[in-house]
């Protein structure tokens, strides 16, 4: 599937003043790239990416999985695209603080009509991948936070989505952790022909992108000189 952003605005009112969160955007990512976003905060990055993902409707331009407007949907019709079809990681991990960490993975399974034993299986290879496997029967009180955002991520994954966006994955992490769930990111993209957006202040995140952008006021620009994440460099 290829996602495409076209002359995409998004405005916001702060008292009487409008602001364009996003402005006149345009992108299309592949299937099997990742891009990652780079800019500071206020910048835009969150709105662009739920503005992506169907989760807010543009004021004006388009937003397509493949040759389908998807930014045009009504409402249950894009709350269906995105379950079926979308994988979130967002900053908010929105935990049920009551149920088991096998149990939140699976949700979008459960709420999609699969069996929770069904889906609680399905989930098991993801949260191993994650370094979680053996904490399956947890509930999200006794994980870091850590460990939570990875939970986050499995539950993003479990419907094998197609097009991937992750809202700061590695916020919560250490930088071990954060360059196996980037790399892991990049590896999924690649294997299942996902076009992926990470938003992101991590350094690392430019290493496995096939792009890396910037937004400012709302607007791409070149991605220009990066941090580099340390002993990345070659030395003087």
């Amino acid at each position: 599937m290829r996602l495409e952003l076209r002359e995409v605005v998004k405005r916001y009112r702060s008292g009487t003043e409008t602001i364009r969160a996003v402005d006149r955007v345009s992108l299309t990512v592949a299937p099997g790239e990742l891009v990652a976003l780079y800019g500071p905060s206020g910048s835009g990055k969150t709105t662009l990416l739920l503005t992506a993902g169907a989760m807010l409707r543009p004021d004006s331009g388009a937003v397509l999985a493949d040759d389908r407007v998807i930014s045009a949907l009504p409402e249950s019709k894009a709350a269906a695209f995105r379950r079926d079809n979308i994988g979130f990681v967002l900053q908010s991990f929105h935990l049920m603080d009551s149920a088991t960490i096998a149990d939140n993975a699976a949700i979008k399974l459960v709420l999609a009509g699969m069996p929770p034993r069904r889906a609680r299986r399905l989930v098991r290879p993801w949260l191993e991948r994650l370094g979680l496997g053996e904490r399956h029967a947890a509930t999200p009180a006794r994980l870091s936070t850590g460990e939570r955002q990875r939970v986050a991520i499995a539950r993003a994954l479990a419907n094998d989505p197609k097009i991937l966006l992750a809202d700061e994955p590695t916020g919560s992490l250490d930088a071990d952790r954060s360059r196996d769930v980037l790399r892991l990111l990049r590896d999924l993209t690649r294997e299942r022909a996902l076009p992926a957006i990470v938003v992101t202040h991590d350094p690392e995140a430019a290493e496995v992108a096939d792009r890396t952008l910037v937004l400012r006021d709302g607007r791409l620009t070149d991605a220009g000189t990066l941090p580099r994440p340390v002993g990345s460099g070659t030395g003087p």
